[in-house]
């Protein structure tokens, strides 16, 4: 028979053998793994969602764990795995893209709710069975979820900090990032990153809990309060930390050697002294907050944006919970110089997607264009604009 068309080529496995198109991904192997540590831990289901530790909109290729275990490198999805099963969700933007990326081994179900995962879970896994997953790749708000789907069903919802997939993984997993982390001149942000510590305490200090500490889990948080940037994660300016202020202390979780000499020297411009970062190992802020919460405290927190596992780490009587932290919200009110600033890079912008209508008009009548050369166009068109650190997403380019 004559192969379908690329339009449609999707996976059959209901033909046999199974028709599986050049996109689809073989998973056997993977699964085996993954599998194999499961009876490890003890555990009859394991939870893979799409995140990463921060809750990132968008995540690096180390984190993509959904990816490397299924195949599918749709951005939203979630997949579970038993010892004889193993199935995905997603949204409708990507039913047809799963269908090209999957092989047989997978289920797909046409939905993202979490009643749905919890009732295919309370079908595969028998009473009595533990369904695991990592606490530090799920919101506050998505645990709770899962811990209702399962209340009252006998199977128990267990917290495992070995991540299963990191394990069956192993050093095929992407390295982390060593780029380098700099400093945003001070003409682009409008306040240093002393004068933004300043206001966070002095909104500790108002509240009327009087909170001691403020948690950052949120990458933009850390980055937009430090001044600082980094290109850990594909068209975001960001890089891989933590941070707890408090009313006296700045503790930087940070892999500390990939921070700049300028960087550095401005963390550090304040010690020894209230306005001191002290820099400590990335991996170590679970231990910190373990410690920390010991004391006579009280730990600000953004639930948007904090994991679950670290959530769990803060007896509940020491805890403020907010949606957003103070960092967030701050972060939100722009001073005159980054309205001034945004404007400017509007504009900017502008400019390369006037010049790339103007090509496109001499262009497409030639037949010399398709929708993957105008996006590397345009592309070039904006890299070529002053202080451009490229698009904050993946250029969407369609025509017809």
């Amino acid at each position: 028979p004559e192969a379908p068309s690329t339009r449609d080529d999707i996976r059959d496995c209901s033909a046999d053998p199974p028709y599986l198109p050049p996109t689809a991904t073989n998973t056997t192997a993977r699964l085996a793994m993954l599998r194999g540590a499961l009876r490890t831990y003890g555990a009859h289901a394991y939870i893979v969602p799409s995140t990463d530790a921060h809750m990132s909109e968008y995540i690096s290729a180390r984190d993509a764990r959904l990816g490397w275990l299924t195949g599918f490198t749709g951005s939203a999805g979630t997949a579970v795995v038993t010892q004889d099963k193993a199935a995905l969700w997603t949204d409708s933007r990507y039913w047809t893209q799963a269908e090209r990326e999957l092989d047989c081994n997978w289920e797909l179900q046409r939905t993202t709710s979490i009643e749905s995962i919890g009732m295919w879970i309370l079908k595969a896994v028998p009473a009595g069975g533990n369904v695991s997953l990592d606490p530090f790749l799920f919101s506050i708000d998505t645990w709770n979820s899962y811990s209702r789907a399962l209340h009252g069903s006998g199977r128990t919802l267990l917290p495992l900090e070995t991540n299963l997939v990191d394990k069956s993984w192993g050093d095929q997993r992407p390295p982390p990032s060593s780029s380098e982390i700099y400093s945003l001149p001070a003409e682009f942000t409008g306040s240093t990153w002393q004068e933004k510590v300043a206001g966070i305490r002095q909104r500790m200090e108002q509240h009327v809990r009087h909170p001691t500490a403020v948690l950052l889990s949120g990458l933009e948080e850390t980055a937009w309060l430090f001044n600082l940037r980094g290109d850990d994660i594909p068209y975001n300016p960001v890089f891989y930390s933590y941070t707890l202020l408090t009313n006296t202390t700045i503790s930087l979780f940070v892999e500390g050697s990939r921070l700049s000499v300028a960087a550095r020297e401005s963390l550090r411009s304040g010690c020894p002294g209230p306005l001191c970062v002290e820099l400590q190992e990335y991996r170590q802020v679970s231990a910190h907050l373990r410690h920390y919460a010991r004391g006579n405290v009280t730990v600000w927190l953004g639930t948007e944006y904090t994991t679950y596992g670290l959530y769990s780490i803060i007896p509940q009587e020491k805890l403020l919970e907010e949606n957003y932290s103070p960092v967030m919200m701050a972060k939100a009110v722009k001073n005159a110089r980054e309205q001034e600033m945004l404007r400017a890079a509007h504009v900017r912008d502008a400019v390369a997607v006037i010049q790339y209508l103007l090509w496109l008009e001499k262009t497409v009548p030639q037949g010399q264009v398709d929708e993957f050369s105008g996006a590397q166009h345009i592309d070039a068109l904006r890299w070529a604009q002053e202080h451009s650190r490229g698009p904050s997403f993946h250029s969407i380019s369609a025509s017809g």
